[in-house]
């Protein structure tokens, strides 16, 4: 899907940087996998206790 956007250039550069991307478009795809990423783990964590397995649970993950 094609999008424009208005991202100051220094942020691309730093996510180009960091991300070792040789095109703008590689450096956005993932910074945001990154980002929903991030927003996985933390949607999970704060489920920490919510969540109710039963007995077999160990057995069933070893069964993979």
């Amino acid at each position: 899907m094609r999008t424009t956007l208005d991202i100051p250039e220094d942020l691309i550069k730093e996510a180009m940087k960091l991300s070792k991307s040789k095109t703008k478009k590689d450096s956005i795809i993932i910074a945001i996998e990154d980002f929903i990423k991030k927003k996985r783990v933390e949607k999970a964590i704060s489920m920490e206790g919510r969540l109710k397995f039963k007995k077999e649970w160990e057995r069933l993950r070893h069964e993979r």
